[in-house]
C-alpha cells in the first residue's frame, strides 16, 4: 500500500511540475521566440475561449494518465495479493486463520470475511433462505464490490477518449472563425496572414487527438487486464464458497 501511494504521489508531482513549467513559459511573453506559429504563440495570442479549451484538454490528459497509472498499480497489487492468498490462505487451519494472514486491504481477505459473516448471519429471516444460496449471494456481492472498485475511473478514460477530439475540434473552429474575422477586417488574405492563425487553430485538433489516443488505448488495455485479475478473484471466491459449505462454520 505504501508503494502504491508513493507511485501515485510521484505521478501527481510530475504532472504538477509539467504544468508549472508550462505556466512559467507562458508567463514570459516578452521573450523572443524562434517559432511565431508554435504553442507559445497559440497561448499568448488566443482569447479566453481558446485558453479554456487548452486548459480543459490539459486537465483531461493529466487525469487520464493518473487513472492509467493508479489502475495499473491496483492491478499489480491484486496480482501480488492473489499469489499471497494461494500461498498462505489455503495452507491455514481454518478460514478465520487464513483471513488473518492476508493484508488488510486485500480483496481476498474482504471476500473471506464476507463469507464468514454470512455464515454467522444465517438467522432470523435470512434463515428462510437456503444456506448454500445465502452464502453464495453474500460472496457474489463481495466479489462485485471488488470489481466495481477495480473498474472505477475507467469511465473517465472512456469519456476523455470520446469527447476530447470534439473539444479540440471546437477550439479549431473557434480559432478559424477568429482568423477569418481578422482577415476580413484587415482586408488582406496573403499566405503570411492566413498561415499563422489557421495553423494555430489546427493545433487544437492535434492536441485533442493526442489526449484521446492514450485514453482509448489505456481504457482497452486496463479493461483486458481487469478480466484476468477478476478471474483470480472469482476462482478464490468459488473455492472459498465450497470450503464454507463443508466446514464447521455451517450451522447444524
Amino acid at each position: 500500500m505504501k508503494r502504491h501511494t508513493f507511485f501515485t504521489l510521484r505521478s501527481a508531482a510530475t504532472a504538477a511540475a509539467l504544468l508549472a513549467a508550462s505556466a512559467l513559459a507562458y508567463a514570459q511573453p516578452g521573450e523572443a521566440t524562434d517559432n511565431p506559429y508554435g504553442l507559445t504563440a497559440l497561448w499568448t495570442q488566443s482569447d479566453l475561449v481558446a485558453k479554456s479549451v487548452l486548459v480543459i484538454l490539459a486537465v483531461m490528459s493529466i487525469g487520464s494518465w493518473y487513472v492509467i497509472i493508479t489502475k495499473l498499480l491496483d492491478q499489480l497489487r491484486i496480482g501480488v495479493q492473489s499469489k499471497a492468498a494461494a500461498r498462505e490462505f489455503w495452507n491455514a487451519g481454518s478460514v478465520q486463520a487464513g483471513a488473518k494472514k492476508l493484508s488488510d486491504n486485500s480483496p481476498f481477505r474482504f471476500i473471506a470475511e464476507s463469507g464468514l459473516l454470512a455464515t454467522h448471519k444465517h438467522s432470523g429471516l435470512h434463515a428462510q433462505v437456503d444456506f448454500n444460496d445465502w452464502v453464495d449471494l453474500s460472496m457474489h456481492r463481495a466479489t462485485e464490490r471488488v470489481q466495481r472498485r477495480l473498474s472505477s475511473g475507467l469511465s473517465f478514460l472512456a469519456t476523455v477518449g470520446s469527447t476530447s477530439p470534439f473539444i479540440g475540434l471546437f477550439g479549431t473552429v473557434w480559432g478559424i472563425y477568429h482568423a477569418l474575422t481578422a482577415i476580413g477586417v484587415a482586408g488582406q488574405a496573403s499566405i503570411d496572414k492566413v498561415a499563422g492563425p489557421v495553423g494555430e487553430a489546427l493545433i487544437m485538433t492535434a492536441i485533442g487527438l493526442a489526449v484521446a489516443v492514450p485514453a482509448v488505448l489505456g481504457y482497452n488495455w486496463l479493461l483486458r487486464r481487469n478480466v484476468s485479475v477478476m478471474d483470480d478473484v472469482r476462482d478464490f471466491s468459488g473455492e472459498l464458497h465450497s470450503v464454507l459449505l463443508g466446514s464447521s462454520a455451517q450451522p447444524a
